[in-house]
C-alpha cells in the first residue's frame, strides 16, 4: 500500500465534531446577543434539543425600536421601485438558502423534507408577491378625489412608521414572512418576536436579509417569551402601530389595551391560511393617508382655467 493511500485512509477515517450554529437576535443590522445575556433551550416537534436561542430582554426591545426609527427615514423616502428591488432580492438569496430553511422549517414544525420544501418555496414567493407590489399599492388605494370647488384633492398612502410584529406562533416561516414582508414593502420599519417555540428560521432569515440590500434596523428580529418581549413594545411612545397575529386571545387584549396609550393602529390575531394569495389588507393596514388641495385658479365660461 503508497504512503498516499495510507494518508487518504486515515482522513476517511478521522471523526470530526459537530459544529454547532450560535443563534443571535438580528439588530440594527447587526447580531447581537441578548444583552441580559439569557437563552433558552429550543426543541422539535419529538422534543429533541436543536439549539439555544437567545432569550431577549426588555433592552433588547428598546434598542431594537431605536435601531427601526433610525432607519425609517431613509426606507421611507426611497422609491417604490427601489423598495420592491430589495424585497426581490431578499427572494434571491433565501432561494439560494433553500436547503438550510427547509431543514430548519422541517424540525421547527414536524413536517416531512417535501411538506417543508413546500413552505420555502411559498415563502419565496411571498417576498416575490410583495415585491411587484411596492410600487402599484398606491395607485390601487391613492388618486384624485373629486370635489366640489375648483381644487385638486389628491390623497397619497404614507407609512406609519415603526411597526412592532408579533410573528405566527405555529407558522414559523411561512406566517413570519407573510406578516413581515407587506410592513416593509410599504415604507414602514419592523421589530419582530418570531415564535416562541419556533424562533430558529426566523432568526436565520435575519442572515439573509444582512446579505440582501435590505439597510440595517428596516427589520430587527427578537427571539425569546413573547409576553416578556410584547408588552414593553406595545406600551412603547415611539412605536406605531403592532400586529397581534401571533398573540394569544388574553395577551392580544393586554397589548390592545397597552396600545391605547399613544393611539397605535393595532391590527387584531385572526385565522389566516398563509398558503392563500395574501390580499392587500396587511399593506394598508399599516399607511396613513395624506390628502393635499389644490387649487386649479378660477373657472373660465369653459369650465378651465387652462
Amino acid at each position: 500500500m503508497s504512503e498516499k493511500t495510507e494518508k487518504s485512509e486515515k482522513i476517511e477515517k478521522t471523526e470530526r465534531l459537530s459544529v454547532f450554529k450560535t443563534y443571535k437576535l438580528y439588530v440594527g443590522g447587526k447580531f447581537p446577543r441578548s444583552e441580559s445575556g439569557r437563552v433558552y433551550e429550543v426543541s422539535d416537534s419529538k422534543g429533541n434539543w436543536l439549539a439555544n436561542a437567545p432569550q431577549s430582554s426588555r433592552k433588547d426591545a428598546r434598542d431594537a425600536v431605536v435601531a427601526a426609527r433610525k432607519a425609517f427615514g431613509g426606507w421611507a423616502g426611497a422609491t417604490a421601485y427601489n423598495r420592491g428591488q430589495v424585497l426581490y432580492r431578499v427572494a434571491e438569496m433565501l432561494e439560494g438558502r433553500k436547503e438550510q430553511f427547509v431543514r430548519e422549517v422541517a424540525d421547527a414544525e414536524g413536517l416531512s423534507k417535501p411538506k417543508a420544501a413546500a413552505v420555502v418555496d411559498a415563502a419565496v414567493d411571498r417576498w416575490v408577491w410583495y415585491a411587484g407590489w411596492t410600487d402599484k399599492i398606491a395607485q390601487v388605494i391613492g388618486g384624485a378625489n373629486p370635489v366640489a370647488g375648483p381644487y385638486f384633492n389628491l390623497s397619497s398612502p404614507e407609512p406609519t412608521g415603526v411597526v412592532a410584529v408579533v410573528a405566527p406562533q405555529e407558522s414559523s416561516f411561512l406566517g413570519l414572512v407573510s406578516v413581515v414582508a407587506p410592513v416593509i414593502a410599504t415604507g414602514n420599519t419592523a421589530v419582530v418576536i418570531a415564535s416562541e417555540r419556533a424562533p430558529l428560521p426566523a432568526l436565520s432569515l435575519g442572515e439573509v436579509l444582512a446579505t440582501s440590500d435590505v439597510p440595517g434596523g428596516v427589520v430587527n428580529i427578537l427571539s425569546g417569551r413573547t409576553a416578556e418581549i410584547a408588552a414593553p413594545l406595545a406600551a412603547h411612545q415611539d412605536v406605531n402601530a403592532i400586529d397581534l397575529a401571533g398573540a394569544d386571545e388574553v395577551l392580544a387584549k393586554e397589548l390592545e389595551i397597552a396600545a391605547a396609550d399613544n393611539l397605535k393602529r393595532v391590527l387584531r390575531p385572526q385565522a389566516v391560511d398563509y398558503f392563500e394569495t395574501p390580499g392587500i389588507d396587511r399593506m394598508t393596514a399599516f399607511l396613513e393617508t395624506k390628502t393635499v388641495w389644490h387649487p386649479t385658479g378660477s373657472l373660465g365660461a369653459s369650465g378651465s382655467s387652462y
